[in-house]
This record gives structure tokens, sequence and C-alpha cells, in this order.
């Protein structure tokens, strides 16, 4: 299976092959921008860098999609985070390596080779698509919330599934659509997607401490070439890379561990919007006295309490 994200677009193979050399082109001119940082900026901190490089990545994804939108090529967001994977990982084999001990190489190795997996895995899983013959079906649904056939027209007000709109199908128990992993997360990967995030962090911070021993070693040889100082500023970028990668990513794993804690879908999360879309999540009170008009408020009927929910996300059913 070729990948959710790719098989639903529809795209011809030249037009994938096409994607996918633009987003290698994309990742080697932001990997070679950031070296530029340590060149130009040699007498600032390594802390300072920090602010500098996220402000060149950004810039250089933004110059990208001028020249995406330029040819009309479209950019492959899991294609441009496979390549980031791979030429961290090069660096790290041909560079940083020879400065690092059997174990920790040992480790590291073992976590790029684990997250290839599960980048696979992810990008070509069933998330949890719900079809209109599945077992999951209207009058099951309605019967779940006791809800009448005539409220059960539109796949989305299911409970728990949703549609989405780049892949064009409804999916159980719908978090959201991750395009850096180029498909939804559902109730089938949303735990995959929990351990491949978490791997990303271990990985890239796996690879910060390698990086910086690497430059702790390499500034105490009493003479470094010319050679050598591209080396090193080549494994500082990456090192800042990693770092602005960890920072964002520790973020957004802490919200989605409070979203599982309290059984709340990152769809749902916005509930002032858009929690009056879907009956479940709707109390109806007794009109008050005097008042014709009942009022409506909002409920989440999937929150058993933290360790209810942290029981239903480790053992889901299907």
């Amino acid at each position: 299976m070729l990948g959710l994200g790719f098989q639903r677009s529809r795209r011809s193979p030249w037009e994938v092959l096409y994607s996918a050399l633009f987003s290698c082109v994309l990742v080697l001119f932001s990997q070679l921008a950031l070296a530029m940082v340590p060149r130009v900026f040699e007498s600032i901190s390594l802390l300072a860098m920090l602010p500098i490089s996220g402000f060149v990545f950004i810039a250089t994804i933004i110059a990208g999609r001028w020249w995406r939108r330029l040819l009309g090529v479209s950019l492959s967001a899991p294609v441009f985070v496979l390549f980031n994977i791979l030429f961290l990982w090069g660096v790290y084999i041909f560079v940083i390596r020879k400065a690092i001990s059997s174990l920790l190489d040992a480790i590291l190795n073992g976590e790029c080779a684990l997250l290839l997996f599960g980048l696979y895995r992810i990008f070509s899983c069933d998330p949890g698509i719900v079809s209109y013959d599945s077992s999951y079906s209207i009058e099951a649904s309605c019967k779940d919330f006791s809800m009448p056939n005539s409220r059960c027209e539109d796949p989305p007000i299911f409970p728990r599934v949703r549609y989405c709109n780049n892949c064009k199908t409804s999916i159980r128990g719908f978090d959201h659509h991750c395009p850096a992993f180029g498909n939804c997360i559902g109730q089938k990967n949303h735990r995959l997607f929990m351990a491949l995030l978490t791997g990303f962090v271990i990985a890239e911070s796996t690879y910060t401490m390698c990086s910086t021993r690497f430059i702790t070693r390499f500034i105490s040889t009493p003479k470094i070439g010319s050679e050598g100082i591209v080396s090193l500023n080549m494994v500082i970028s990456t090192m800042l890379f990693s770092l602005l990668q960890v920072l964002w990513q520790v973020v957004f794993l802490i919200w989605h561990i409070y979203c599982i804690c309290f059984n709340i879908k990152t769809e749902d999360a916005n509930f002032q919007i858009n929690w009056k879309r879907y009956p479940e999540f709707q109390l109806k009170e007794q009109p008050q006295p005097g008042s014709s008009v009942s009022d409506i408020k909002f409920i989440n009927p999937y929150d058993k309490g933290v360790i209810g929910n942290l029981k239903e996300f480790f053992r889901p059913r299907y």
C-alpha cells in the first residue's frame, strides 16, 4: 500500500516523483542554509544561534513555497520529514559517529531505524476508515447515544466519527489529519502516532547530545583544517535544527497527553466554535420557570476520568 495521502490524491507517478524530488532539494537547501549560521555568526554562543537558526529555517520554507508555486510542483510533507531524518542520520554516520561510544552509537542507530519503520507504518496504515457497509452502521451509532435515525443522516455526526477533507473519507476516532505523516490520526493509529512523536523527541534529543560531545571533542583538537571547519559547522547546524524540533515537539506531545487524559480529540478541542455541530456534545436543560426556551450546554460524554480515559486509549475497541 503506497500510503493514504498519495493514494487518495490520485496523482500520477510523475507528479509524485516531482514532489519527492522537490522535497529532497528543499531539505538540502534548508540544511545548507542552516549550516551558514555558525559560519557567519561564529563569534556568538550556540544559545544565541538558536533563534537565528529558527528564523533561517522558516525563511527557507517560505522561499520553498514560493518556488513551489512558481514551478507548479507540490510539496510532500512526509517525504520532507523522511529526508530530514536521512540527512541527520547521514551527518551522524559520516561525521559525528567517530566521537561517540559504541553503546551510544548503537542506541542512536536503533532509534533512527525505528523512526523509519514507524513512518512507514503510520504512512500506510488504516486510521479507522468508516464505510457505509461497515459494522459501524448508522443504526449502531444512533443506538449508542439514543439518537433518532432522522438525526443520523450525515456521517460526521456519528459519535467520534469525523469527515477528513484531505483524505475525503470518514474516520472513526478522528483526532486530526497529520500532513507530516501523510495520514489521518484515528482510532486505529492514535497509539502509533503517540509512540512515533515520542520517538522523534527521544531520537532528536539523543542526536543533540551526540553532537554536543562531538563539538566538545573537536574544539579541544589543537589543529583544525578547513575541512574540519565545514564538518563542525554542519554538526552545529544540525544540532540546532534538532533542538528546535525538540522544543516544539515537546509542547505538541504535552498537548496530546493532556487530550488523552481528558478524552479530547484535536478536532473537538475548539469546543466554543464546533461543539454545537455534534449532538453528542449537547446537553439540553429544562427551561427555567417563566421561559419556554430550553438551554443547551456543552458536555463531554466520552470523559471517564483520567484513569478510565488512559485505559480506553491503551485498550481501544475497534
